[in-house]
C-alpha cells in the first residue's frame, strides 16, 4: 500500500506481509510498484545504522546537488520517529516538515525525494534502521540543519534529552541556509 502525504513527494509504503506459522516473507523494495506510483530512479546504495539508546537522533542530514539522494528508510528492529524538511525553495511547502513513526511492528516505510533533509530519533534501545538511496555517499556534499532549530518547529518526543554525534550538535540554522534545491 502507498500513501501520499500532506507534503508533495513524500510517499508512506507499507508492503504486503505474508505470515503463516512459519514466520513471513515480504517484497520491501519492489521497482515496479514504484514506478507505479511515479518514482523511477534506482537505488545504488543501501545503508544501515544501530542506535543502543533511546534518544539517539540522527540529522537533518542531506546531499547537495550533483550527489543529492532519494531515501527509501525502514526500520528492522524497534522503533524511530522520522523526519523530513522540504527544503525545496520552489514547494509551497519549504521549510516544513513530515513526521511519522516507523518500526519493525508497523512495517511502514518513508520514500523520501531529493530535496528533503532526513532525521530520525530512536524511540527504544537496540533500533535498527535500513535504507536505501539514489546516489553515493559525497564527503563534499554532506550537509545538515539544526535538529532543534526553531524556525522548523519540529515536534520532538517530550522528556528527550538526545543523543547526538558531535557534527549533529553543530549543524547551521535553517534561517542562515541557502537551499541547493
Amino acid at each position: 500500500m502507498i500513501e501520499t502525504c500532506d507534503i508533495d513527494g513524500l510517499l508512506v509504503i507499507t508492503p504486503t506481509k505474508h505470515e503463516d506459522s512459519r514466520g513471513f516473507f515480504s517484497e520491501t523494495c519492489n521497482g515496479q510498484v514504484l514506478h507505479e506510483a511515479g518514482f523511477d530512479k534506482v537505488f545504488v546504495q543501501d545503508n544501515q545504522s544501530l542506535s543502543h539508546q533511546k534518544g539517539v537522533l540522527r540529522g537533518l542530514h542531506f546531499q547537495t546537488p550533483p550527489f543529492a539522494q532519494d531515501k527509501l528508510v525502514r526500520v528492522l528492529q524497534g522503533s524511530i520517529l522520522d523526519v523530513a524538511v522540504d527544503l525545496r525553495r520552489a514547494s509551497p511547502t519549504y521549510g516544513q516538515h513530515f513526521s511519522i513513526e516507523l518500526s519493525a511492528r508497523n512495517w511502514k516505510q518513508l520514500l523520501i525525494p531529493v530535496g528533503f533533509a532526513h532525521a530520525f530519533i530512536t524511540l527504544e534501545p537496540d533500533t535498527e534502521v535500513f535504507y536505501k538511496v539514489t546516489d553515493y555517499y559525497a564527503p563534499k556534499n554532506d550537509c545538515g540543519l539544526r535538529w532543534d532549530d526553531p524556525d522548523l518547529a519540529i515536534q520532538w518526543p517530550d522528556r528527550c534529552t538526545p543523543v547526538l554525534s558531535e557534527k549533529d550538535a553543530t549543524l547551521p540554522s535553517f534561517a542562515d541556509f541557502t537551499s541547493p534545491f
